[in-house]
């Protein structure tokens, strides 16, 4: 089995946010660490090359694949900061998401252009709860 293309690896995260070349990114994405930490307890660890992860989680699917992964992380991407809650796509999430602001989803994954856009308060929570289900899910 292929192992996942996204790895943790040992580069510096604060490096990684400092060289993000957009004033208000930059800001914003390390504010987003601090509520990350804050919020899952975990420290900030870079995954690949643009990933600040939180956590992990082992999964085994049906097919035989099996691997770990981050279970909160975020991305400082041109457009957007991409962030990523492997929960966040659950139906039990929907009424934080109505709460939550300016935003847009993908494949769990929130895209947000800046933190300004959404609700402090409501992020934390959503960050809490989606980190909690997956170690619930996903005990190791």
């Amino acid at each position: 089995m292929a192992e996942n293309k996204t790895q943790p690896t040992a580069a510096s995260v604060d490096a990684y946010l400092l060289s993000t070349t957009a004033p208000q990114m930059r800001e914003d994405a390390m504010a987003l660490k601090k509520i990350m930490e804050e919020e899952t307890g975990e420290k900030a660890v870079m995954w690949g090359e643009s990933i600040v992860g939180f956590g992990t989680y082992k999964y085994h699917y049906p097919s035989g694949r099996k691997g770990e992964f981050l279970i909160a992380g975020f991305s400082p991407r041109k457009a957007a900061i991409s962030v990523y809650l492997m929960a966040c796509m659950e139906a039990k999430f929907e009424s934080l998401f109505a709460q939550l602001g300016r935003y847009k989803t993908g494949a769990s994954c929130i895209y947000i252009k800046r933190l300004s856009d959404v609700n402090e308060i409501i992020l934390r929570e959503l960050i809490k709860q989606s980190f909690h289900f997956m170690k619930e899910k996903y005990p190791s």
